[in-house]
C-alpha cells in the first residue's frame, strides 16, 4: 500500500472494489454497539469489584472493530482480569469470556429491535455512486450482527459479499487488525487486493488495511480521531462519505 497520507477524495473510482466496514461506516450501529459495551462493563465492573471503573475510551482504545469475543478479551486484559475462556454457547449469565460476549449480544440486539436502524444517507449515495461506476461491493465486519444489521437497514441487496464475524470464526479466519478477512472479501469478489479499497472507522480495520496488500484505506472518523486514523494507517481520512463524491 502507498505511504502517502493523502489522496485525491475521487481517485476510489480507478479501484476495482470497495470494501466496506459496517458499523459506523454505512450504519450508525457502531454508536449502539458502543453503548452496549458500556452497558456490558459498567455493569460487569461494578457487580464484580475488579477494575476501575468503564471510560468512553475504552471501546476505542481496546474493543472498536474487533471481533466480539476478542474485544472481551482484550478490555479484560487492559484491567488485569482473568476469565475462564467458557464455551461458545455460554449462557449470558456467566462469568467467562464467551458469557460476557454472549451478554452483549443480547443487548445490543434488545437495542436493535427497539430503535432499527437508519443507514448514513452519505453512505447511501456513495453506494449508489460506486455501483455507478462499476465497482463491486462488500462488507467486511467483526460482528456477528452484519447480515442482520445491512438487512435492517435495507442495504443488503448492494452488497454480494458479506465477511462477518460468523463466517469468518467458520472459515478460521482471523479477525481485525489482521487483514485476513478483508483478503477473504476480495478473493469472493474476484478482485486482487491490491486493487481493492478498504473504508473504516475503526482503528483496528485501519491497522488491518495498513499491514495488508491494497490500494488505500479511507478512514471515516466517527469518533476515534482524524490523526488517530491517519497515524493507524489511513490514507485519507473524512467525516462522511459524501465527501468522496
Amino acid at each position: 500500500m502507498t505511504d502517502n497520507r493523502t489522496i485525491d477524495t475521487a481517485s476510489w473510482r480507478n479501484a476495482s472494489a470497495l470494501l466496506f466496514d459496517l458499523d459506523g461506516v454505512l450504519t450508525p450501529t457502531a454508536a449502539l454497539h458502543e453503548r452496549a459495551w458500556q452497558t456490558l462493563f459498567a455493569g460487569f465492573l461494578v457487580s464484580s469489584g475488579k477494575g476501575e471503573e468503564y471510560r468512553k475510551r475504552d471501546y476505542f482504545d481496546h474493543i472498536d472493530g474487533k471481533p466480539r469475543f476478542d474485544g472481551v478479551r482484550d478490555f479484560l486484559t487492559s484491567r488485569d482480569i482473568n476469565l475462564p475462556e467458557g464455551q461458545e454457547d455460554d449462557d449470558p449469565s456467566y462469568s467467562t469470556v464467551r458469557g460476557l460476549g454472549n451478554r452483549k449480544n443480547l443487548i445490543f440486539n434488545a437495542t436493535i429491535e427497539t430503535h432499527g436502524v437508519v443507514p448514513y444517507a452519505g453512505s447511501v449515495h456513495f453506494i449508489h455512486a460506486a455501483i455507478a461506476q462499476g465497482l463491486k461491493l462488500a462488507v467486511v465486519s467483526s460482528s456477528r450482527n452484519a447480515p442482520a444489521v445491512l438487512k435492517a437497514a435495507g442495504l443488503d441487496s448492494y452488497f454480494p459479499v458479506v465477511v462477518d464475524g460468523a463466517l469468518a470464526a467458520i472459515n478460521g479466519i482471523p479477525g481485525k487488525p489482521d487483514p485476513a478477512t478483508f483478503d477473504y472479501a476480495a478473493r469472493l469478489l474476484g478482485v486482487p487486493s491490491k486493487d481493492c479499497i478498504i473504508i473504516e472507522d475503526a482503528v483496528s480495520g485501519v491497522q488491518a488495511g495498513r499491514v495488508g496488500n491494497f490500494r488505500a484505506v479511507i478512514g471515516v472518523d466517527r469518533g476515534a480521531g482524524r490523526q488517530t486514523l491517519l497515524e493507524a494507517g489511513a490514507t485519507t481520512v473524512v467525516n462522511d462519505l459524501s465527501e468522496l463524491l
